[in-house]
């Protein structure tokens, strides 16, 4: 590993827990217990900061779960698997048991943070050698990530929302105050992030400078 790399590992190390350190060492668990919007925070920091951070911690390190289980980490099927868990826990049924049980407020806040992990490291983990192809399927991902995302903030700021009902926050004002935290929150950055790779993707001779590792190892007879 050189230098660099190192440096930028233990860089986005620090950065990560920085933001896990400002969200459940502030007053945002507590609030969270009574205010939707403060859960939608927890969540937004969790899934959308420090996720990334994390995935980007360990890709490509010896660590990193996708250089050995490559197949076992689809961008788009963890992009679904995410969507599910997200949905799932903002269903009112399960916004009511949240609030009425603080212990399953650690659960829901930790299987987001879990689902957003494997999606972030399934784009930016491998091998070199498989990175093009694998960015391509991330900027896809990202990017129905980041639609889906929008529809949940979108229901949320609907008051007469088939979906979510009132009973979901303490108030419309606090359901409309989350929904807009979702959408300037995880929604911008999902978005920016699929537009930075995808820029990446374009660049030309992208795909080339990841494929000369390859070519080399061919050339020399070692697998």
């Amino acid at each position: 590993m050189s230098v660099v790399g190192r440096r930028f590992r233990i860089g986005a190390s620090i950065a990560a827990c920085a933001v896990l350190a400002a969200a459940w060492l502030g007053p945002l668990p507590a609030l969270a217990a009574e205010r939707f919007a403060a859960q939608a925070a927890l969540h937004v920091l969790l899934a959308a900061a420090a996720a990334p951070w994390l995935a980007a911690a360990v890709a490509g390190s010896q660590v990193d779960p996708v250089r050995r289980w490559p197949h076992g980490f689809s961008p788009l099927g963890l992009s679904l698997l995410q969507a599910g868990v997200v949905w799932i826990w903002h269903a009112p049924a399960a916004q009511l048991a949240v609030r009425a049980e603080p212990g399953l407020l650690w659960l829901q806040q930790v299987t987001l943070l879990l689902a957003a992990v494997l999606l972030w490291v399934s784009v930016l983990g491998g091998d070199r050698t498989t990175r093009y192809e694998r960015v391509g399927a991330g900027v896809i991902a990202l990017l129905m990530t980041s639609v889906h995302m929008t529809l949940l903030g979108g229901s949320l700021l609907i008051g007469t929302s088939p979906y979510f009902g009132a009973e979901i926050a303490s108030s419309l004002d606090d359901r409309r105050l989350g929904a807009l935290l979702i959408l300037a929150g995880a929604v911008v950055i999902y978005t920016i992030a699929g537009a930075l790779l995808l820029a990446w993707l374009l660049k030309p001779g992208a795909a080339a400078r990841d494929a000369a590792p390859r070519a080399v190892t061919t050339a020399g007879g070692r697998s």
